[in-house]
């Protein structure tokens, strides 16, 4: 995972960029951001934070919500784009790494198909239940599931919400139910009405149901509790050692995006995120914001690819 070092690093590697690079006839026409999923999501609060401060470099920017297919719809239009820069994606690690291994017939190539422009953010996902669920810990949870069909939602096959479901499942020894929707809004009306069990939504959607007090947090489901909610343990301190799923969301282009665009992109990017303000924002959301160079985000997709190859593998986990 990217961290505040990589950031520090990229800082260093864009200043060393000669100064023609930095000065790229970017952007020439309205800029487009797309989000592979329905409103409300990390991703797309991501995408309207980048929309609303690139407003001062004096083309529009609209943010183009396009769902389905576990996000490949909205990532197949990008990869198909013309590579200029104004046609840009909130790749997430289900449309550029779990998809790959859990799609039998993908429309695009996670990497021969995009330019990796730079990395954004990751944060955990939060386990919630709904109030009816006797289980309160993650232990009790299991026990649970080992009794009774319990049913977990998604915002789509290939999600990291449903993967995080699927490795839950392999850990755990159960077999819960995933049950996929159009978005993680369609499922929310379902969980909080008890048609579903659980979800392992995104932290900054979750954790304002949690603090409202419509839905039961039971773990997060990273490696160390999130800042945004240390009260919450997570799923590996309280009964799954070694469990470890992060969301991840990251600006990608079309193949073919020339270089001095690529790092035009990046930078702006980068001096977004470095506002106090969106810094701010981000934490409170449950956001860890940590960009880096191109180069690092190209990296860190083909070593996600392998490892959720694994976990699809393992789990047996298939699009519905």
């Amino acid at each position: 995972m990217f961290t505040r070092r990589s950031l520090a690093l990229a800082t260093l590697a864009l200043a060393a960029v000669p100064a023609f690079a930095q000065q790229a006839a970017w952007p020439t026409k309205p800029i487009r951001i797309v989000v592979t999923f329905t409103p409300g999501g990390a991703p797309d609060t991501l995408a309207r934070i980048l929309a609303e401060k690139w407003a001062s470099l004096g083309q529009p920017v609209t943010v183009d919500n396009k769902p389905g297919a576990g996000g490949n719809i909205g990532a197949d239009f990008v990869a198909k784009s013309a590579p200029d820069g104004h046609t840009l994606v909130v790749g997430t690690v289900g449309t550029h790494a779990i998809n790959a291994s859990l799609y039998t017939n993908m429309p695009y190539h996670p990497l021969k198909d995009f330019t990796p422009v730079i990395f954004l953010a990751s944060t955990p996902n939060l386990l919630v239940v709904n109030n009816h669920v006797p289980a309160k810990t993650t232990s009790e949870l299991i026990a649970l599931a080992k009794k009774e069909p319990l049913t977990f939602g998604s915002s789509g096959s290939g999600t990291s919400i449903h993967l995080s479901g699927e490795l839950f499942n392999t850990m755990a020894g159960v077999k819960m139910q995933h049950i996929p929707y159009k978005g993680r809004a369609a499922a929310i009306p379902d969980l909080l009405g008890g048609r579903i069990t659980m979800i392992f939504d995104n932290m900054p959607s979750a954790l304002p149901l949690v603090k409202s007090g419509e839905l039961r947090a039971i773990a997060v489901t990273s490696a160390q509790r999130s800042p945004a909610a240390p009260n919450i343990p997570t799923l590996a301190e309280s009964g799954l050692p070694g469990f470890d799923a992060s969301s991840w969301f990251a600006l990608f282009a079309p193949a073919g995006l020339p270089r001095d665009i690529q790092l035009k992109i990046n930078a702006e990017t980068a001096r977004v995120l470095a506002m106090p303000d969106v810094k701010e924002k981000l934490a409170t959301l449950g956001l860890d914001a940590a960009p880096g160079t191109p180069e690092q985000l190209g990296t860190f997709v083909q070593s996600e690819m392998t490892k959720w190859a694994k976990v699809v593998k393992e789990s047996g986990a298939k699009a519905d």
